[in-house]
């Protein structure tokens, strides 16, 4: 499977065990809808705290479904505003979650055999 590091397979299984296949996709779908929703809007934000909201969120979500290099960069992004950074440019961010993205849903189907 493609993104090795980007993508904690051990973490996709492991969700998918615990939340039966039927539901998987399911769970798939809804995190991707979220986070390219959260993903769209970084780079319109301007307000701090708001910023620090979805970094948070991306992160957790990141965490839940085995997007691991994501939730690094969200977790850094975390640090440099609760350090007092009030801006910070979300293009790394946008394109770790289009890689991670890429690999994921290329690795995915291997998961549902």
């Amino acid at each position: 499977m493609e993104g090795g590091k980007m993508i904690d397979w051990s973490r996709v299984q492991e969700l998918k065990t615990e939340i039966g296949a039927d539901d998987f996709f399911d769970v798939i779908d809804v995190f991707l809808q979220e986070t390219d929703a959260v993903v769209a809007r970084l780079p319109n934000l301007s307000d701090p705290q708001s910023l620090a909201n979805d970094l948070h969120f991306l992160k957790g979500s990141a965490l839940n479904l085995g997007f691991a290099e994501l939730a690094e960069i969200c977790q850094d992004g975390e640090k440099l505003m609760a350090s007092g950074v009030e801006e910070m440019s979300a293009q790394a961010i946008l394109d770790v979650y289009a890689r991670s993205r890429r690999a994921f849903l290329g690795g995915i189907g291997i998961l549902a055999a």
